[in-house]
């Protein structure tokens, strides 16, 4: 049964967005601005003619249904401790000194992580494993802290966008009925460019920031000193890696990651299990000769994912009560009002991607919204549902990590260290895919103006 809520549903998303970004101005928890929101849009729920009892079932089934991810959240942070402690990111860093000696390492890791999170097939994943050697190692030959972040969140969110292995790219595949190969063909005309943009970017950048052997050797030796580094510690990331690429699912492959972590820092470094449980709940921190090297070798452990947890909790309960009060769908309606070839379609697909993901805070509602609701409009000006996936992808998903409020951000700050406010100036790749996907689509379609 339809129920016409007392607040209209632009208004009411409207507040809750205020809520949200009024928490990030005034610096207080962020999930103060989401419980704003949840409890406005349960009084309006309930003033509307839903029952209590309703209200409570949506909340506690988005709950259930988040929960092997909050469980990760968790095992995110586990993992960072596991790889400091093993010795694995001191070893990445050594070897990777060696090679990087007057190598453009801008470009370099963008690369990198580009090939890493497709394999992956996530980008949180990505950084939580990898991004935080390469961080290291920037930080370490004087690359400013937000730059090599947003250059490792462009290279890490190619996962989302066109991984096999990314959950969003097989939730686009169900909702627009589409098999991998065929959307793979249409999100390459786009991808192709906006990689070789975002690395000629980068390469310019980088060129200021050449290592130089002198530093490059001090630090190697204060990592020799601190950790038993070995060529055999590589054998966590191509674990990783091939469970990624086998498609075992994120909890089991960060879980036996944990596990072999903490045998290598038993076996490598010398470790209790005591100090390993320490280090996997509170944090890491090194202890080499270096200070300087110390500051960078440092982890907050599961108990830094709290706050994450708790935002993510509250965004995504806040989108089930939007879902339960049909809150988006109105201004979907209006979005969509006037569209009459397909240029102005695939503009208006972006426009509303973004749109879902800003106001839900997580790029799933800028998905399954825009690719359910706009099939009929594609089939009726001949255009494939594979250019729909590429749209939103290229748009609403890509940006997500750029939003101080969207969870992607959340998942990168006790990672990276860094707020998305600091990184994302330098998040390159996610400004140029959405302007490259508008130009690609103007020269495919352009007929369609005429």
């Amino acid at each position: 049964m339809d129920r016409n809520l007392v607040l209209k549903p632009i208004a009411l998303m409207s507040i809750c967005l205020i809520f949200i970004v009024g928490s990030i101005v005034l610096a207080i928890p962020l999930y103060f601005g989401f419980l704003a929101g949840i409890a406005l849009t349960s009084i309006v729920l309930y003033k509307s003619g839903y029952h209590i009892g309703e209200i409570w079932e949506t909340s506690v089934s988005a709950l259930r249904d988040i929960k092997r991810l909050l469980i990760i959240i968790l095992f995110i942070g586990a993992t960072t401790s596991v790889w400091l402690a093993s010795g694995v990111v001191p070893t990445i860093m050594y070897y990777g000194f060696t090679y990087m000696e007057g190598a453009n390492f801008l470009l370099a890791a963008f690369l990198i992580m580009c090939v890493v999170s497709y394999f992956m097939g996530t980008a949180i994943g990505a950084l939580s494993t990898v991004g935080i050697s390469l961080s290291g190692i920037g930080l370490s030959i004087g690359i400013p802290h937000n730059l090599i972040v947003g250059v490792l969140v462009s290279g890490a969110f190619i996962a989302d966008k066109i991984s096999p292995l990314s959950g969003l790219i097989n939730l686009a595949m169900t909702t627009v009925n589409r098999n991998y190969k065929e959307l793979f063909k249409s999100m390459i005309i786009t991808l192709i460019p906006t990689i070789i943009i975002t690395s000629i970017i980068y390469f310019l950048i980088g060129s200021n920031y050449i290592a130089q052997t002198e530093n490059l050797s001090m630090y190697k030796q204060a990592i020799n000193e601190g950790f038993n580094t070995s060529p055999v510690l590589f054998i966590l990331p191509a674990i990783i890696l091939i469970l990624s690429i086998s498609g075992l699912d994120s909890l089991k492959t960060f879980s036996i990651g944990i596990a072999v972590g903490a045998v290598l820092a038993i076996v490598f470094q010398n470790s209790s299990l005591s100090s390993i449980s320490k280090s996997l709940i509170f944090g890491y921190r090194g202890n080499t000769p270096s200070e300087e090297l110390n500051s960078l070798l440092v982890s907050g452990g599961m108990i830094s994912m709290i706050e994450a947890i708790f935002i993510v909790a509250g965004a995504f309960l806040l989108i089930k009560l939007f879902e339960k009060g049909n809150v988006l769908v109105p201004l979907m309606d209006k979005l969509i009002y006037g569209i009459n070839n397909r240029l102005s379609l695939i503009k208006r697909t972006g426009m509303i991607s973004i749109l879902m993901t800003v106001a839900t805070c997580d790029q799933t509602s800028g998905i399954i919204l825009p690719s359910t609701i706009l099939q009929h409009k594609y089939k009726e000006l001949k255009l494939d549902n594979a250019v729909l996936a590429r749209t939103i992808f290229d748009t609403g998903v890509i940006v997500a990590p750029l939003m101080p409020w969207n969870i992607n951000s959340f998942l990168v700050k006790p990672v990276m260290g860094i707020t998305a406010a600091q990184y994302a100036p330098y998040a390159v790749l996610c400004y140029v895919c959405p302007l490259v996907t508008m130009i690609v689509s103007y020269f495919q379609f352009r007929d369609s103006l005429t």
